[in-house]
């Protein structure tokens, strides 16, 4: 098979939970700084509620990024709603509240991502990932497929809309997406410590790209290669450092995700 061509002349920037560096992650407000600084893309982690709504939220638990307690997955989303997810990130000497601009504290469910980004018009790169294990099983995948049909988005690249990717480290829940939705893209992500045999540059049956842990590239940059030999598109996480983004510049990735995508883009050029 044909490495498939880069698209464009510099690696794809997609925001990490938005530009996470400087704002809260996974926050409305983050994904907006995301795109002021030129982000081709952005990428969030989705999580099920105990009613069963995606909330883009990384950890199990809601201790790190917000001013309550316990699991997500048994909390309803009306809760979750209630807690200010901002005031952990503020910054020495700042004080704006989540009252101030309640994009930057409110919890920010999957859908509203989408329907902000659906209203752009734009073909914006999004990565979804979902996070295993969960009490929830793969009703995290059925629920995802239901709300991108909600969004005409399981329909594969459309002009003029998202362009979503699904991610996980699961095998398993990227076979539910595909049996669900053969028309949805997807992103085998891989750790940075992995046995050989899980890097040979094959992925599985239906999965067309893979998301190297940075670490990993650093210390086996041929990788990159293997899996473009096969076919497959190369992203890679997260990418921070200046000397990372040099690397993947050099070795012609696909796409590189990022929590700064403003210092990646002034690094790696605007068109290259």
């Amino acid at each position: 098979m044909n490495v498939p061509p880069r698209p464009s002349a510099r690696p794809l920037v997609v925001a990490h939970r938005g530009a996470s560096d400087e704002e809260p992650e996974h926050t409305l407000r983050a994904y907006r700084k995301a795109f002021d600084h030129g982000a081709d893309g952005v990428e969030c982690d989705v999580r099920l509620t105990a009613d069963h709504h995606l909330v883009c939220v990384h950890d199990r638990r809601v201790e790190r990024t917000s001013n309550g307690a316990g699991v997500v997955s048994t909390l309803e989303l009306a809760r979750l709603e209630e807690l200010d997810w901002a005031s952990w990130k503020r910054g020495p000497g700042e004080t704006e509240t989540p009252e101030a601009d309640p994009e930057r504290g409110h919890l920010l469910t999957l859908r509203r991502l989408l329907d902000t980004l659906v209203a752009t018009g734009e073909e914006v790169v999004t990565l979804i990932e979902t996070k295993h294990p969960t009490r929830h099983g793969d009703d995290v995948e059925k629920t995802l497929v239901q709300v991108l049909r909600h969004f005409d988005l399981d329909r594969g690249d459309q002009p003029g809309r998202p362009h979503v990717r699904v991610m996980s480290f699961s095998a398993r829940a990227l076979q539910r997406v595909h049996k669900l939705s053969p028309a949805v893209p997807l992103v085998h992500l891989v750790e940075g410590i992995v046995p050989a045999m899980a890097i040979d540059g094959t992925l599985p049956k239906g999965i067309g790209a893979v998301g190297l842990d940075v670490r990993l590239v650093r210390r086996k940059p041929q990788v990159v290669e293997r899996f473009r030999r096969h076919g497959h598109r190369v992203y890679v996480w997260t990418v921070d450092e200046e000397r990372d983004m040099d690397l993947c510049c050099d070795l012609g990735v696909d796409v590189v995700i990022t929590n700064r995508p403003g210092v990646a883009i002034d690094r790696m050029g605007v068109t290259g």
